[in-house]
């Protein structure tokens, strides 16, 4: 079985772009591991679409090497360039994260995707976002400032960009961000392909050149302390709690099938504390409280707790289960000034 590629020109082009962003981001991270001694190398992983028929993609993924903890760099594109009843036509996406296993080395999460709709319709959403367990201001001005950068052709965008990340990445119940440069646009369109096409590649490259720099600066000979790793820890249950509670994108991908959902959970982190997780249950708004306590059921029984591939399916079949009971509960979702389009926009 293959991947049947989508017909539309826009589509082949967005995901030609995505996927060199794709192989410029896996070549950074080893070229940054491989300058502490400590080479890693990427592995392709290739899921299809309804066997192939409407597309796919590929993960160049790592797990629990001495420079990582997990990384997965995503590219899929979707289509139904046989289903022409269907509001959505094509999907090319980067979605990418990075959880370092020193913890005194910053997460990274980026996305870039282009969605074009059956009427000729299209927008961009170009995502990033600095995730440290300890966080470091030198780091955090500097990652804002090449987005800045990346972003000064058109005066204003950066600033409208890290307010609506700013809002998306809040965490009501924890009463904190998941990270602490935050950069989200979304149904992004000037009107012009070519246009809109450069500005995401700007954003990404800006960005993934920036955090493999940060990777590649030596860190003090001593090893992390244990109250460094235990603040990694909480701070990668943090970032599953917002991913599986509140990120649509991740929701969105699970409702609409479930054929890739390893590479759709490859942003949670390897390890998380389950009993930290579970006092969070009283914190979150109902019907949601039930949701966390179903992610808790979902983690193996022991604590810290690892989040292998069985674990991602159960967490999967977790949220999947919770949004059938309780569609309404969507709308307690994530959201910037723009509400991202939901599972139905693109049925």
């Amino acid at each position: 079985m293959k991947r049947v590629p989508p017909q539309s020109p826009l589509a082949r082009r967005a995901t030609e772009l995505v996927e060199t962003l794709q192989q410029r981001f896996v070549a950074g991270l080893e070229a940054a591991a491989a300058s502490h001694g400590t080479p890693v190398s990427f592995a392709p992983v290739e899921w299809l679409r309804d066997e192939g028929r409407h597309g796919g993609g590929v993960r160049w993924g790592t797990g629990d090497t001495a420079m990582f903890q997990r990384a997965s760099i995503n590219v899929s594109t979707v289509h139904y360039d046989d289903a022409p009843e269907r509001k959505l036509a094509s999907a090319s996406a980067l979605s990418s994260i990075v959880h370092p296993a020193d913890p005194r080395r910053p997460s990274i999460h980026l996305h870039a995707s282009f969605t074009e709709m059956r009427d000729g319709t299209g927008y961009w959403r170009v995502m990033a976002d600095l995730n440290p367990s300890l966080p470091d201001d030198a780091d955090r001005e500097a990652f804002s400032g090449a987005l800045r950068d990346a972003t000064a052709e058109v005066p204003g965008l950066y600033e409208e960009a890290a307010a609506q990340g700013d809002r998306y990445f809040y965490i009501p119940a924890l009463g904190r961000h998941r990270g602490v440069s935050h950069f989200y646009l979304e149904s992004y369109t000037t009107g012009s392909w070519e246009a809109d096409a450069a500005l995401a590649r700007r954003v990404e490259e800006a960005v993934v050149d920036l955090y493999c720099s940060l990777l590649s600066r030596p860190l003090p000979e001593a090893s992390a302390s244990d109250a460094q790793r235990a603040a990694q820890l909480a701070y990668h249950t943090t970032y599953l709690f917002q991913v599986l509670t509140l990120d649509r994108g991740t929701t969105s991908g699970l409702m609409i099938h479930d054929q890739n959902d390893e590479g759709i959970m490859g942003s949670l982190p390897a390890r998380v504390d389950r009993e930290l997780l579970s006092s969070w249950a009283a914190r979150a708004p109902s019907p949601q409280d039930e949701l966390v306590r179903q992610l808790v059921a979902a983690l193996p029984e022991t604590n810290p707790s690892t989040v292998d591939a069985a674990t991602k399916r159960a967490l999967a079949n977790a949220v999947r289960s919770h949004y059938r009971r309780h569609p309404a509960a969507l709308e307690l979702q994530a959201s910037g000034t723009l509400v991202p389009p939901t599972v139905e926009n693109h049925r």
